[in-house]
């Protein structure tokens, strides 16, 4: 603290010592990006290491990144360079020789991730009482980010067996960004104890908040082709790629070179190759310029090497450098003071955004500079309702408005992730050579890290398991690996709870149209939206990850198509509040000012603000102002009442007129949706999950809809606007 200059500590830092100097309690740290959390629980835990040498102590510090574990090691490694407290990394990318010292001397700070802790459960579970026995701390970093997620139920899994090798309790500490519910992280946390958690809340209040939001019109596609056939007949090397670059983005383009370079900033486009073309497109200007290069793409599918070149180059700071990148630079890996965020698009999320813009302005005295950019089109009689409704651009204002106010998204915690629970069994009678039933009862489920799985829930998993050659049972009744659990668990792809959202490919009549990640429940039959086009689905498969489609009838589709990110309840209420009211918005451009101007006149103008359906006697739209997990789940029961219709995003879009999706409403608002085999019949994508594929249909049809399904929410908003309620 000395050699560093500080002449007094944060708030959280002041706060986290006497709860964590004695390691007799847990504690949430929870406080902004770049407020010192890592300091506020590494002053008074290394203080406890060094006021009792009597034992040697160990602290376990789990995080989600190798990245943030290199660079948390740097980070430690100066805070105990004079304490003669080792800090040992531990990952793939660590040499074993330096894993093999720790084994040797298991004490100071062991940094790890999930997968590498999974690791040495299955393959060092006889020694993990030596490993573990000088453990007196777990501390969790980003802790915000694992929640609701499988690789969060393989975390809370993970702490439970540390204790159970260990004999006793020990305290957990969770370091995360600040959170809507905190109850929502004392639960994670300590499943079966939270209200004993010791909250430390930072009160440390923001910098200044900078926003500006530009609208862009995209010109018709007639347009954008003749202009393009104009200058093919005046220019002969003139290419196809240029049709694309002549609309709105290169506007963008334009405008983030002019307002970014000099300075370090983050771009975030909403898709992979639009990261590319941003990036491709930053540096041509910089080349036109005959100006060095400061644009850098950075995103999962380029190598290691690359995205480092991104990082060190934004850590140098000199000469200035901007990412162009996706969510792989939202956590809170160290890459220097970032003076803008740019969001090109709309943002996936309030947290997302907010963990974004906490990159920004970290110096004192800088503020938070936020930009953002919306495409919309031109309004014709052909317009989607989602166009005329300026759907991405009200979308933003929304999320910006309820940033401002402090609300941001509570993780979706509620999701039972019993292929996480599959992968536990594996992994616990793995490190313990066999286990028995009673066994992973007590030290998986009981703990509460599974808590919606039953003793019957258990047992039915088991047996799918044994179905499937994944365990066999001994005479004495003792649990073992079956001949497909055996060389799965010696596969090193084992250790991951998850698998990465993968990409569908589409075919039409044999030829391939592309590839988009599918996040939503698949039907055949289904609408989908790709390349500008909408296609209905003829067949889905699973295991080739095709779908194939075929041309369907309907306008042109909406500029906005909802990204794949899962939209609030709250989120769609405030839309709703920002097209009901009338004052101008203050961070909006003329142009965005003028588009948000269309997008209320057309609101009043089909009265959206007193009736949620809207159409002809054929076809209708029911806006329920409600998020995706309500609007999935009740297209969903739509369709099993007879009734065809896709989520859309802000509506549904239903084959029928009024008086009969109202029929239908009404229908809907009696079902018991406890009976979820009729309901997810037709459901052709439930296995999302690593090994949902092992688990039985019942449990995979709970799992499945307790993660991504609001069934309960879909019956009530059936039932309120049925009965002309819903306000």
């Amino acid at each position: 603290m000395w050699s560093q200059g500080w002449t007094s500590l944060r708030d959280a830092q002041e706060w986290a010592v006497p709860a964590l100097i004695g390691a007799d309690q847990d504690v949430i740290i929870a406080a902004s990006t770049a407020a010192g959390k890592t300091e506020a629980a590494f002053l008074p835990v290394l203080s406890n290491l060094l006021n009792d040498t009597s034992t040697a102590g160990a602290v376990l510090y789990i995080s989600p990144l190798k990245a943030l574990i290199n660079d948390q090691w740097d980070r430690l490694s100066r805070l105990c360079e004079r304490l003669e407290i080792p800090v040992v990394a531990w990952h793939g990318d660590v040499s074993a020789s330096k894993k093999q010292r720790f084994l040797k001397s298991p004490e100071g700070i062991l940094l790890i991730t999930p997968e590498s802790l999974e690791a040495l459960f299955v393959n060092r579970g006889s020694s993990l009482p030596g490993v573990f026995q000088n453990l007196r701390y777990i501390v969790v970093d980003e802790l915000h980010a694992f929640i609701g997620s499988e690789r969060g139920k393989q975390l809370q899994s993970l702490m439970q067996r540390v204790e159970t090798v260990v004999g006793r309790q020990l305290p957990r500490v969770g370091l995360s960004a600040t959170l809507g519910e905190m109850s929502l992280a004392q639960v994670f946390l300590r499943p079966n104890n939270p209200e004993q958690i010791t909250v430390i809340n930072s009160t440390s209040t923001g910098q200044e908040l900078q926003v500006q939001v530009r609208g862009y019109i995209e010109r018709p596609m007639q347009q954008v082709v003749a202009d393009h056939g104009k200058r093919q007949s005046s220019e002969e090397d003139a290419t196809d790629e240029e049709t694309e670059e002549s609309g709105s983005k290169v506007a963008i383009a334009g405008h983030l070179y002019k307002v970014l370079r000099g300075h370090n900033n983050l771009i975030f486009p909403n898709r992979r190759q639009e990261v590319e073309w941003f990036a491709d497109r930053l540096r041509s200007l910089c080349e036109n310029d005959g100006v060095l290069n400061e644009f850098w793409p950075h995103h999962g599918s380029l190598s290691k090497e690359l995205r480092e070149d991104a990082e060190r180059a934004l850590k140098a700071g000199d000469p200035p450098a901007s990412a162009i990148c996706t969510t792989t630079l939202e956590l809170g890996i160290d890459i220097g003071n970032i003076r803008t965020v740019a969001q090109v698009g709309c943002p996936p999320s309030v947290a997302s955004l907010r963990q974004r813009l906490g990159r920004s302005g970290r110096r004192a005295g800088e503020p938070a500079i936020l930009r953002g950019y919306c495409r919309e089109r031109v309004l014709t009689d052909q317009s989607d309702l989602s166009d005329q409704l300026r759907e991405g651009l009200v979308q933003t204002v929304a999320m910006i408005r309820l940033l401002v106010a402090g609300w941001f998204e509570p993780p979706r915690s509620k999701g039972m992730h019993a292929s996480t629970l599959v992968q536990q069994c594996l992994s616990t009678i793995a490190q313990m050579g066999g286990a028995s039933a009673a066994q992973l009862w007590n030290d998986l489920i009981a703990s509460g890290s599974f808590a919606s799985v039953t003793k019957g829930d258990l047992m039915l998993l088991l047996k799918g398991m044994g179905e499937k050659e994944l365990i066999v049972q001994d005479s004495s009744g003792l649990l073992l690996p079956g001949e497909l659990g055996e060389r799965l668990i010696n596969h090193y792809e084992f250790y991951t709870a998850f698998t990465s959202d993968e990409e569908f490919r589409l075919l039409r009549d044999g030829k391939p149209l592309g590839s988009l990640p599918v996040s939503r429940p698949l039907s055949k039959g289904q609408r989908i939206i790709f390349g500008g086009r909408r296609w209905q689905v003829q067949d889905v498969d699973l295991e080739a990850k095709v779908i194939v489609v075929t041309p369907t009838r309907g306008g042109e589709p909406p500029q906005f198509d909802g990204l794949g990110a899962q939209i609030h309840d709250r989120v769609r209420m405030e839309m709703r509040s920002v097209l009901s009211e009338t004052a101008p918005c203050p961070f909006l451009d003329k142009q965005a000012q003028s588009l948000l101007q269309e997008a209320r006149q057309t609101f009043h103008a089909l009265g959206l603000g007193e009736k949620s359906i809207v159409g002809s006697a054929s076809a209708s739209h029911l806006v329920t102002w409600q998020g995706d997990y309500t609007n999935d789940a009740l297209a969903l029961l739509l369709r099993h009442v007879g009734i065809q219709c896709e989520n859309s995003g802000l509506f549904l879009d239903i084959a029928f007129g009024a008086e009969d999706s109202l029929k239908a409403l009404r229908t809907v608002a009696q079902l018991d949706v406890s009976n979820l085999e009729p309901i997810l019949e037709n459901v052709e994508n439930m296995i999302r999950e690593k090994w949902d594929w092992a688990l039985p249909r019942p449990l995979l049809m709970r799992s499945f809809a307790s993660s991504h399904l609001d069934l309960q929410g879909a019956v009530e908003i059936a039932r309120k606007i049925s009965e002309n309620q819903y306000q």
